[in-house]
């Protein structure tokens, strides 16, 4: 499909702006305690270095690991959706770890995102490593509306995936007149899936329900499943809560 669009330049939003700001500072040697919660890494993957967020519980044992991926033209901490996610599941006793992805500028649509899905990947695998390498197991890839997309390609791409579970959130959000161009990978997954989406998503989300499920049940794990919480938008505004709860309650019922 041939498509005469813009050109859309790549930007950082004033929050992940304040994010590195903050790891220069700590670099620095002056204090940031406060500015979030967490502490703010830099990892690299291949030749760039990208924030990234992490925090440990206070609980032990720790249940595992959830790595975290924000939506389009946000950030690693936003505060409608990833970021109290992240703290919620941290204090159910996961050890968290939101990542910051490539990102255009608010005008960028569906299509112009198709073209920097393979930016995510070497992110995804740099924080799966960062988390390999400091012991946490169980993996959970976790990841909402444009990076389930970035999520999804890379599921495609890969048949190595040190991942142990994937939690979908508002998966197939697309642009008007912009179809899904990159088919649901999930019937060749042999681990557990949760596709979790709010009934007043978005229409495309809500019309590719049953395809996304056809797929999770080719996959065949008995643990997966397909969720809507009531009330709920695409961006879970004013239902964290219940985004969290469901969730939780699904990562209860896996033996992982």
């Amino acid at each position: 499909m041939t498509r005469n669009t813009p050109k859309i330049r790549r930007i950082q939003t004033a929050v992940t702006r304040a994010l590195i700001l903050t790891l220069l500072l700590s670099l620095a040697g002056v204090a940031t305690a406060g500015l979030f919660d967490g502490d703010l890494r830099q990892l690299s993957a291949g030749n760039i270095t990208f924030s990234a967020v992490e925090l440990a519980p206070d609980s032990k044992p720790v249940r595992g690991s959830i790595i975290l991926l924000h939506g389009r033209g946000v950030h690693a901490d936003w505060p409608d959706n990833i970021g109290p996610l992240r703290l919620a599941l941290t204090q159910n006793g996961w050890h968290t770890l939101s990542l910051q992805m490539p990102v255009l500028e608010k005008s960028a649509k569906y299509f112009d995102y198709l073209t920097i899905l393979p930016e995510a990947f070497p992110r995804i695998e740099a924080g799966i490593k960062h988390l390999l390498n400091t012991g946490h197991r169980p993996i959970v890839l976790l990841a909402h509306s444009c990076g389930a997309h970035m999520a999804m390609a890379w599921l495609e791409s890969t048949t190595e995936r040190p991942i142990d579970a994937f939690i979908g959130i508002g998966m197939g959000a697309t642009d008007y007149q912009q179809p899904m161009q990159r088919p649901f990978p999930f019937a060749t997954l042999k681990i557990p899936v949760l596709d979790i989406y709010g009934s007043e998503d978005y229409p495309a989300v809500h019309r590719l329900a049953p395809i996304r499920l056809e797929k999770i049940q080719l996959g065949g794990h008995l643990g997966s499943t397909q969720v809507v919480v009531d009330g709920a938008d695409h961006d879970f505004t004013a239902n964290t809560e219940a985004m969290t709860q469901t969730i939780s309650t699904w990562l209860d019922s896996l033996r992982l």
